[in-house]
């Protein structure tokens, strides 16, 4: 409890009355009578009860408004007197009391009414009600208006933390989601290489040394990424750029399958969040292919559209080595359909009538602006039908 308030307006309270009785004595028409102790006492129950408000709001207010009304009818000066029922007042709106401060001022408006009309020798008429009404309907308006204020503060204060708190749980969800699509596929292809190696040491050493470079340079860019996500654990970590669609070509090249990466349409920069969900979606159909088929020959079909961005990753089903078993079980579809889901894209996984397995998504792109776009079409496409798309095809032979 702050002392200095209520020590303030005690002094306040005494002092002030006693320079008011000064003045009031010397006109005998006001019936005002000289302070004694009980008249100080009632001075300071209202500077008491701000001392106590906290505790006792409902009480202190009643208390200060009776002592204010026993001040009065024993015919001591006006003064300062009046004060601390202001306080008081105002107190007991803002601590969410509004019943009992309004209902207070009610009945202290109404003694004052009467008192004013028929208790002192010179009655008041309907200019000095209308002042006294105004005082306390300012003292009440000024709480309100201050109670109002705090509790739009303190829920504005309350959206921000819980927005916070919304975000931070996204943003571990995602960084969740980043490290099991970078562990899921590193560590699949670290176990598919090394039982290649083992099978082929004894026998053909030097195919066996290829597996075993693979399994080196898997074993780096895993670490590599991990590092890069676990540094948003740490403030003011730098991260570097996370994977997207400009490093398909590295994830096919280590991807230890026979790959056929095609891509069409006019490569272009891609959203943040739309080129790191086509990459990942890339990485966990071949770590799905790597686990299930091994060995089985791959098409990555890459399409860029005015409107969206098509991935298909199909195999043929025709592994040369058996399914990779005991890495546990797989959020790997339904995290890629949740990835596609956030951007208001779709996917779609599904074995393939000949044989294999399909994985088709579609993430939508924002329009294409000819106009704006420095690289934009060459102007004889217009012309010539078979330049309306750019094509690049690359075979990649398994590593």
């Amino acid at each position: 409890m702050n002392p200095v308030l209520p020590v303030v307006i005690g002094l306040f309270a005494v002092f002030g009355s006693m320079g008011a009785q000064y003045g009031q004595m010397r006109d005998a028409g006001l019936g005002r009578v000289p302070l004694d102790w009980r008249g100080y006492a009632l001075l300071l129950a209202g500077p008491l009860a701000i001392a106590v408000r906290r505790r006792f709001p409902v009480a202190g207010i009643v208390a200060t408004l009776a002592a204010t009304c026993a001040y009065l009818l024993l015919d001591f000066p006006y003064g300062p007197i009046f004060v601390s029922p202001a306080i008081m007042i105002f107190y007991a709106v803002v601590s969410g009391r509004r019943r009992a401060a309004w209902l207070s001022t009610a009945a202290f408006f109404l003694f004052m009414i009467a008192y004013s009309t028929w208790l002192i020798p010179r009655p008041q008429g309907l200019f000095h009600h209308t002042a006294i009404a105004a005082y306390l309907l300012l003292t009440l308006t000024v709480a309100e208006f201050h109670r109002t204020r705090r509790e739009r503060l303190a829920e504005a204060k309350r959206v921000a933390d819980e927005e916070a708190r919304r975000q931070a749980s996204e943003e571990r969800l995602t960084m969740a989601q980043e490290l099991h699509d970078v562990l899921a596929h590193n560590i699949s292809l670290i176990h598919v290489q090394a039982s290649t190696a083992l099978h082929l040491l004894d026998e053909h050493p030097e195919q066996a040394r290829t597996a075993l470079t693979t399994i080196k340079g898997a074993s780096k860019d895993v670490l590599a990424e991990m590092r890069s996500v676990l540094s948003l654990l740490r403030e003011g970590a730098p991260r570097s750029p996370t994977a997207g669609m400009d490093r398909l070509d590295e994830l096919v090249e280590r991807s230890g399958l026979p790959v056929r990466l095609e891509v069409t349409g006019r490569v272009r920069p891609l959203p943040a969040g739309t080129d790191r969900a086509g990459y990942r979606i890339a990485q966990e159909s071949l770590t799905n292919v790597s686990r299930h088929a091994p060995g089985s020959s791959v098409i990555v079909r890459i399409s860029y559209g005015p409107a969206e961005l098509g991935i298909v990753v199909e195999d043929d089903g025709a592994g040369v080595g058996p399914a990779v078993h005991g890495l546990g079980g797989g959020n790997g579809i339904p995290g890629m359909r949740e990835r596609a889901a956030a951007l208001g894209g779709s996917l779609s996984a599904a074995p393939r009538p000949g044989g294999g397995f399909r994985v088709a998504a579609a993430l939508p792109l924002p329009a294409l602006n000819p106009a704006s776009d420095p690289g934009g079409a060459d102007p004889r496409q217009a012309e010539d039908p078979e330049l309306q798309s750019e094509s690049r095809t690359e075979p990649k032979e398994p590593t």
